[in-house]
């Protein structure tokens, strides 16, 4: 008998109503990217529209949650959109200083997302 088909000690968690799931758990794409050298738009795409409605219930991604999440006074957020049709949520930032400028350690903006991988989203 290999490890694999042996059945794991520890016992599966039943989900209750209090339970959370970090936000990657939900979304099929979070990711981060360049809006222009000035600005970094951020994508958290869902495949179902009930992790999608989920987590816009949640609340606990807003224009406000997300400047405090990553530092930033709310007026870095440019944009903040819950897209439906796409089960999509997106939001852009204004850069610290522009790609490629000195000090930029990220020129592309595509290491940006990673805060948001771990936010735990309520039932």
């Amino acid at each position: 008998m290999t490890i694999a088909s042996q059945p794991s000690p520890y016992p599966a968690a039943a989900p209750t109503a209090a339970s959370t799931q970090p936000l990657h758990a939900l979304a099929k794409t979070i990711r981060s990217k360049n809006a222009g050298v000035n600005k970094i738009t951020f994508d958290i795409i869902f495949r179902e529209q009930a992790e999608y409605e989920r987590v816009k219930r949640s609340r606990v991604l807003t224009r406000e949650s997300m400047a405090a999440l990553f530092g930033v006074p709310v007026s870095r957020i440019s944009d903040f959109v819950e897209y439906e049709p796409a089960f999509a949520i997106k939001f852009t930032m204004y850069r610290a200083q522009p790609s490629g400028s000195a000090g930029d350690g990220d020129i592309f903006g595509a290491q940006q997302y990673a805060p948001l991988l771990t936010l735990e989203i309520p039932a």
